[in-house]
């Protein structure tokens, strides 16, 4: 398994850009670089967020919609 953060946020008035730019600071803070790959669930990605401050978007329907996975797609 690659290492990555797991993010929750149930919040309804944060967009999902929001969460996903606040989940990726906190992981800048904790691994000390920006993640490249965000994971979510397919039913709560607007058709018209791809990337988001450089990250790329990708679904997993493994992910449960609160939750979101954030890393390195190099595996860096």
């Amino acid at each position: 398994m690659q290492p990555g953060l797991l993010w929750f946020d149930v919040d309804p008035s944060v967009d999902l850009a929001k969460k996903i730019a606040t989940a990726a600071l906190f992981y800048q803070e904790r691994y000390g670089l920006l993640p490249d790959l965000c994971f979510v669930n397919p039913s709560v990605l607007p058709c018209k967020l791809h990337m988001t401050m450089g990250i790329e978007i990708r679904t997993n329907r493994q992910l449960r919609p609160e939750h979101f996975w954030l890393g390195q797609a190099r595996g860096g």
